[in-house]
């Protein structure tokens, strides 16, 4: 194999990146009514597994009990656009030669304590997202899309929070 079949092709450019999201949202909309969004998967799958393993806890359950679907996760629209999102970051991956296994890391880090922090950053983000009753995608992009003002008040909320993590996290990333 040559080298150059091994080399990482170099990353979209911004504005690139970004004008193929804003096409890809306006598709969205316009194809589906819906805008992109990705936390309404996760919750209703999380119903589904919880009505699986305790189906009268869940029906008593006030916020759960909603989300419940007579054909499972895959029945609502969201669940296909999870999966062709998933399907689209490896191809993309594959062909930009940007698939590895790997976890990105500080020199002042472990690997162990490095995914313990991604999987209580990712909690903390899930809870967020139920709270606010949307996820980034849903909240900031098909939100800000439409100029509703809770997207951009949750967009500064977001990015101050983002901000003062990075500051108290800059130790483990030297």
């Amino acid at each position: 194999m040559s080298d150059s079949r091994r080399i990482p092709r170099p990353f979209l450019s911004p504005l690139a990146a970004g004008g193929g999201l804003g096409i890809t949202l306006y598709a969205s909309f316009l194809l589906t009514g819906h805008g992109l969004g990705a936390f309404g998967f996760f919750r209703d799958l999380a119903a589904w597994l919880a009505e699986a393993a305790a189906p009268f806890w869940t029906a008593e359950n006030m916020y759960l009990s909603n989300f419940i679907h007579e054909d499972g996760p895959l029945s609502s629209w969201i669940a296909w656009v999870i999966g062709g999102v998933a399907i689209g970051a490896l191809a993309a991956s594959l062909f930009f030669r940007r698939f590895r296994f790997k976890v990105e890391r500080g020199a002042g880090i472990a690997t162990t304590w490095r995914l313990l922090y991604a999987l209580l950053g990712g909690a903390l983000t899930g809870l967020g997202a139920a709270l606010a009753r949307g996820c980034t995608s849903g909240l900031g992009l098909s939100g800000g899309a439409v100029l509703s003002a809770g997207a951009f008040v949750f967009l500064l909320g977001f990015f101050a929070a983002g901000v003062l993590v990075s500051i108290a996290s800059k130790r483990i990333w030297r």
